[in-house]
């Protein structure tokens, strides 16, 4: 973690030198001006593209009704939207998030679901400036190792996102409740499977904050349970993102008869490792791809029939209930927009950018201002139904979502892949298959 922090400092540093003098935009007056910093590019493209479209057709939404209530200037403002591609890159990231609240004239930041490192930078940006940010960062555990390390606590980001295995604290209307965090439904899903295997897991993860945080978290859980997790206590499996060849892990697991792989890391790096795994013959019965297999452009880009029954966390879908958007806007409605738009199946990512808007929006009609500490506050009141169900953030300033099971299938529609729900433990998401195992 402190290496991505050494980083983060380093470029706020460089930034401040260049941009000195300014604190809090204060807009032109006739619009709000909404900042969107993700890789639209880059090894994280699967979540910004996504992120990107959910947050665009939140504005469109707002602003077809008159826009933003603001009490303080007696009407409604439309909300105006300035997007920055950091290409995926940490580094970028800051000096991105700089240049759009000084140049750009952004009062406010959103995003859908980016990995931590690439919003840690942003936030350190917006404590300085005081810019409130509402975003998807990833897992708690990852976020809140570099929120620890962050020289202020963030105090203006407001994450809405999912843990791994931390419970909500008591309280907290999800206290005590299955399914809000994502090892509720990984002990589901292995639950189902165990008696159909050895319980021998090979974990693989890219050694960064969101992977090793994954991988520290979720390795004791499965030894708990009983699962022979390999050689865990080497972090046998943990590898640099450099990382080419995979062969020496491939045949260690291979020869071990892991029959599960359990996964946390970019889609490329896995992809990489997936095709040199079938080539060498190593093809396990479950296949569970934390991060890597969220979005249908990453899965595609693996190549031939790979995707097939590869698992992976959903964190959105279009068939959740209870879940009101903008105006007429459900999460179905949502979905389908996508889909004429873009032609490819469920993208999640688009869910979490609607409600970001949904969340800032709320927040300044509350404040009833555009001042920045007084949006800041009502943030720390939200208790609101969004696209993704209830928001209420706790005193880390985290929301945790909901959490599901969904599994990659091939099928006869134009896009081939599907991404359907099978395991869920909430009534307002209901699984919509059947788990397959093992994979063909």
């Amino acid at each position: 973690m402190k290496k991505y922090l050494f980083v983060i400092l380093a470029i706020i540093l460089t930034s401040s030198l260049v941009f000195a003098g300014c604190t809090k935009s204060a807009g032109k007056g006739n619009e709000i001006v909404i900042g969107v910093d993700t890789g639209a590019t880059g090894s994280f493209a699967g979540f910004g593209t996504g992120g990107i479209w959910g947050i665009k057709a939140a504005v469109e939404d707002i602003n077809k009704l008159g826009g933003v209530e603001v009490k303080d200037l007696g009407k409604k403002l439309p909300l105006k939207v300035v997007v920055m591609d950091n290409e995926s890159d940490p580094q970028k990231a800051g000096s991105l998030a700089e240049d759009m609240i000084l140049r750009e004239g952004v009062q406010f930041i959103v995003n859908g679901m980016d990995p931590p490192h690439l919003r840690a930078p942003i936030a350190t940006v917006c404590e300085r400036h005081k810019i409130p940010m509402v975003s998807g960062v990833g897992p708690y555990e990852a976020w809140m190792g570099l929120r620890s390390e962050a020289p202020e606590p963030w105090k203006y980001t407001w994450a809405c996102s999912f843990a791994i295995a931390t419970p909500a604290p008591e309280g907290d209307f999800r206290h005590g409740k299955p399914g809000y965090n994502m090892m509720d439904s990984w002990t589901g899903a292995l639950g189902e499977i165990a008696p159909l295997t050895n319980m021998k897991v090979a974990a693989f993860a890219s050694d960064d904050p969101d992977g090793r945080g994954w991988y520290l978290a979720f390795a004791p859980v499965l030894t708990d349970m009983g699962w022979d997790v390999y050689r865990v206590e080497d972090e046998f499996g943990l590898v640099p993102q450099e990382t080419t060849d995979f062969s020496s892990l491939i045949n260690e697991w291979k020869d071990a008869g892991c029959e599960t792989l359990w996964l946390n890391s970019p889609a490329p790096f896995f992809g990489a490792m997936y095709r040199q795994a079938h080539t060498l013959g190593f093809k396990p019965k479950m296949v569970y791809a934390t991060r890597a297999g969220l979005y249908f452009t990453d899965i595609q880009a693996w190549g031939g029939d790979l995707p097939h029954a590869v698992s992976n966390e959903m964190f959105w879908h279009p068939s959740i209930q209870d879940s009101p958007g903008i105006g007429d806007t459900t999460p179905m409605s949502l979905h389908e927009r996508w889909v004429a738009d873009t032609g490819q199946p469920l993208h999640q990512n688009i869910g979490m950018g609607y409600q970001s808007v949904q969340v800032l929006v709320n927040a300044i009609e509350q404040a009833g201002s555009l001042d920045s500490d007084k949006v800041n506050q009502a943030l720390s009141t939200t208790d609101m139904m969004t696209i993704y169900h209830r928001v209420v953030f706790d005193k880390d300033q985290f929301s945790r979502h909901p959490v599901s099971f969904g599994q990659w299938v091939k099928t006869d529609k134009p896009w081939v892949w599907d991404n359907p729900i099978v395991i869920s433990q909430h009534d307002f998401i209901k699984a919509t298959a059947e788990l397959i195992f093992p994979i063909p």
